[in-house]
Parts: structure tokens; C-alpha cells; sequence
């Protein structure tokens, strides 16, 4: 493994999300958890989210949609504030939208892009960042199949094979190998616990159109759990920040954090790759993204 003991004591934790908004409505509370405890938090986000609507009334306005991609990136910029990133890369491509729209079929668009300089772009990135610990996407083309969500998939697993490989990639920094390699996502048990609490408070449950589209005959593969509770208002604050994507008084944020907490307070990732021994017993769920690469565990 590339990197000495003492260049692995300081934990670093990278994600890689497709638009702005996404990290704050994945991982989140992750990244404000570990920012508390001193790791260093690395954003790297793939595209500019230029082919994203207006999804607030209340800011929905000539002048911000004069400017919207210049909006969005300012909107990510204090998300990035809240959480507590200490450092955010821009791959450089544009939105890619959805299947069969004209914007799909740019040129510049991250799923038009090369599959090798995608990777290499994000190889560049994670050798100078150093971090032990990756977040991606998993491959979901049933339930949300967006094209730069599916690249991202499709990007990172190479990435982080050949970052710490010298043979590949020799222009973009000397070798660095991440330990452990997650993807996040939304599971079946915390959709019905929330979907649960808004009937309990006689709401609609933005939710119930997940079940329509067949959400809830998926399987839950999740193996370690972050328990986040302590920073749901963090997670809200950078969802919020994205004043354009978010409206502060639609369905979506109208579960209090209280709420929230008592009913579901985890959030659940899929270690997908790993170059460390297990710490956690067989059938247990893992409470920390770094179990095995803490100094104490390497000693």
C-alpha cells in the first residue's frame, strides 16, 4: 500500500457526486460528522448542474435564471461552507440532463466524455488529496438512471484502482492507493421509517411515489451504518443552501430533525472495496467509514 503509517494518520474522506446539491442530499451528515472530528473533507463534483431546473417558486426569477449556472455554483459553495468541506474539485463537465433531452447530446457532457480522461481527471484529484476513504454512486440505472449519476459509477471504481498504480496515468502525480471504496444511497428501511413518520403526523408522504415505482421491492445490501443524528441540522442547513433546487416549505423538509432522529438517525453505505481486514463481526454493520485505518487499529 502506497503512503507511509505516518502520512495515514491524517484521515481524509473524498466524494465524488454528480451536480451541485447532491452532497448535501447524500452523505451529508457524514461529512459533517467527520468534519467534527478533525478528518479532512474532499468534494469533488463532476458537473455544473446547468441542466437543472428551478425547483423553488420563491427564487424563481428572471435575474437568477439569467444566471443560473454562476447561482448554482454559488448555492455549492456555501453547502460546501456547512458541511465543513475543507477543499472542493471541479471535474469540469457540463450537465449531461436526461435521456433524450438536447442537452444530452453535447459533446462536453460528462457521459459523452471519454472514459478515460474522466478517470484520469479524477485519478489527478485523488493523488494530491491522499484519502484513505472514497464515496461514490452505486450503478442504479432501474430507479434513477441519470446519465452523470451512472458515469460517476462508472468513473470512480477504475479511479480508484489506478491511482495507486505508476503505470497508469504517469502524468498525474505520484501514486497514491485509497484504502476503502463506498458508494451511498438511500436504503429501504429509511424510506418506510420516513415515509411512516409523515402519515403518523397526518402528512403527505413525498415518498409514497417511491412505493409506485417499485422502491420498496428492493433488496438492502448496506454494510455499514453512520449514525448522523447529531448533525440532521447540518445536513438541513446545506440543503437548504441550494435555494434554487430546494423549497424550504415543500414535503421534503417538512419532517422536523427531531423527527427524523427518533425514527431513522443513520446513514447507510455499501463498502464496495477494501484493502483492510475487517474490525466488525460477521453480521454486524460497520459505525465508521475508517474501522481499520485508524492509527490505534494499525499499532
Amino acid at each position: 500500500m502506497t503512503g507511509t503509517n505516518a502520512e495515514r494518520e491524517a484521515l481524509c474522506l473524498l466524494q465524488v457526486h454528480a451536480h451541485p446539491d447532491d452532497e448535501a442530499s447524500k452523505g451529508a451528515g457524514t461529512t459533517a460528522k467527520y468534519h467534527a472530528e478533525g478528518v479532512r473533507n474532499v468534494l469533488v463534483t463532476c458537473t455544473g448542474g446547468e441542466a437543472g431546473d428551478i425547483l423553488n417558486p420563491a427564487v424563481d426569477t428572471p435575474e437568477v435564471r439569467e444566471r443560473l449556472t454562476e447561482v448554482r455554483m454559488e448555492e455549492l459553495a456555501e453547502s460546501v461552507r456547512v458541511l465543513g468541506y475543507d477543499a472542493l474539485h471541479l471535474l469540469g463537465y457540463h450537465d449531461s440532463g436526461m435521456p433524450d433531452t438536447e442537452v444530452n447530446h453535447r459533446p462536453d457532457n460528462f457521459a459523452n466524455a471519454p472514459l478515460d480522461d474522466a478517470v484520469g481527471r479524477l485519478v489527478k484529484i485523488i493523488r494530491a488529496e491522499k484519502p484513505q476513504v472514497i464515496i461514490t454512486y452505486r450503478e442504479d440505472r432501474e430507479f434513477y438512471p441519470h446519465p452523470d449519476h451512472i458515469r460517476v459509477f462508472e468513473i470512480t471504481g477504475p479511479a480508484f484502482e489506478a491511482a495507486g498504480d505508476p503505470d497508469q496515468y504517469p502524468d498525474a502525480g505520484d501514486p497514491w492507493q485509497p484504502s476503502k471504496l463506498y458508494s451511498v444511497a438511500w436504503s429501504v428501511a429509511r424510506v418506510k421509517a420516513l415515509h411512516a413518520a409523515y402519515l403518523e403526523r397526518g402528512e403527505e408522504s413525498p415518498y409514497e411515489r417511491w412505493f409506485e415505482g417499485g422502491f420498496a421491492n428492493r433488496t438492502d445490501e448496506f454494510t455499514t451504518l453512520i449514525d448522523v443524528g447529531e448533525y440532521l441540522v447540518k445536513r438541513r442547513e446545506s440543503l437548504l443552501a441550494h435555494r434554487t433546487q430546494v423549497d424550504p416549505n415543500g414535503f421534503w423538509m417538512r419532517l422536523p430533525d427531531d423527527v427524523v432522529r427518533r425514527v431513522f438517525p443513520w446513514e447507510e453505505f455499501q463498502l464496495e472495496r477494501s484493502l483492510v481486514d475487517s474490525t466488525v463481526p460477521e453480521g454486524e454493520y460497520e459505525d465508521d467509514l475508517f474501522a481499520g485505518l485508524r492509527t490505534h487499529e494499525l499499532a
